[in-house]
């Protein structure tokens, strides 16, 4: 029996020294290994790119638009010696003839041929030119102008005489030396009429009790009785910032006229209409003035 108990107790014993053993490196320390490769390649990877990138910039266009002022002095002064030749003749062949000579000077010479029986050697009226307004001077294409007048005629036929007002448009052609010419003949236009808008009525709101009411009422008065004649050192004690200038008139104060005053921050808003009388013309003179004022030791116009 004891025998026995030992043959099985080896037989166990070699049962076990013949399995394999298995040596554990550890997956985790791998997983662990790999990740940190990912995220220092990452990092090196951004690095770079913020090193090398081309930066990228929203690029806002902006369109400049260029004003060019144009001296129109020679045009008008070109088209009022051209309305007073065109407009003027006597009824006699002459004054006809010399018509013709002198629009030599403005058109080309296709108007010319084209205007040479404009007025006729046996035409029975005359005509003086009393006024010339120009109303429009705009650039069209190719150094052309477009130009928009009036004319002021009295036509004179026997003994009776009228006067009349045309309105009419020109283009002309100003070369690279500054000189010009009339490349198309007077059409009949329209000039600016009366409009029809009316500015704002300001009120007095209840802003300004009526103490200050009082007071820049008396304040007003005051500098207006003395502003017509008033110097610049004198006003520097009325008004700050050259708000108003030194005039120099003969004009006598008045009153003042339906002042509103509203209060605005610290100061005092006027819209006042000023009468006086012209003591040269003895017209009546009605001023009107926005005006803007403070109280510092004694009131002021500030603007």
């Amino acid at each position: 029996m004891k025998n026995i108990f030992r043959k099985k107790e080896k037989q166990t014993m070699d049962t076990k020294s013949s399995k394999t053993k298995v040596k554990s490196v550890g997956t985790r320390k791998k997983s662990v290994t790999v990740l940190w490769i990912v995220l220092i390649s990452s990092l090196v990877f951004a690095i770079y790119k913020n090193f090398t990138a081309i930066d990228q910039h929203t690029v806002h266009e902006k369109e400049v638009i260029e004003t060019k002022l144009v001296d129109t002095s020679a045009i008008e002064s070109f088209t009022k010696n051209f309305v007073k030749d065109y407009y003027t003749w006597q009824n006699n062949k002459e004054s006809i003839e010399r018509r013709e000579e002198k629009l030599s000077l403005y058109l080309t010479e296709e108007l010319q041929a084209l205007n040479t029986d404009t007025v006729r050697a046996d035409i029975p009226t005359s005509s003086s030119v009393s006024n010339i307004d120009i109303w429009s001077v705009s650039p069209e294409s190719d150094n052309t102008y477009g130009v928009v007048y009036s004319v002021d005629q009295k036509i004179t036929e026997d003994k009776n005489s009228q006067r009349i007002r045309s309105s009419y448009r020109i283009l002309l052609h100003k070369d690279n030396a500054g000189n010009l010419v009339i490349i198309q003949n007077p059409n009949f236009w329209s000039i600016p009429n009366k409009s029809d808008y009316e500015p704002q009525q300001h009120e007095s709101n209840g802003t300004v009790d009526s103490d200050i009411v009082q007071e820049v009422t008396e304040f007003l008065e005051t500098f207006f009785t003395f502003y017509p004649t008033a110097t610049d050192k004198e006003l520097a004690y009325y008004v700050k910032n050259n708000a108003l200038p030194s005039i120099g008139k003969n004009f006598l104060f008045s009153e003042l006229v339906h002042p509103v005053f509203q209060a605005v921050d610290h100061q005092i808003k006027v819209w006042v209409t000023v009468k006086y009388i012209d003591e040269t013309t003895k017209a009546i003179q009605f001023s009107q003035y926005i005006l803007t004022l403070e109280k510092d030791t004694n009131w002021m116009i500030v603007e």
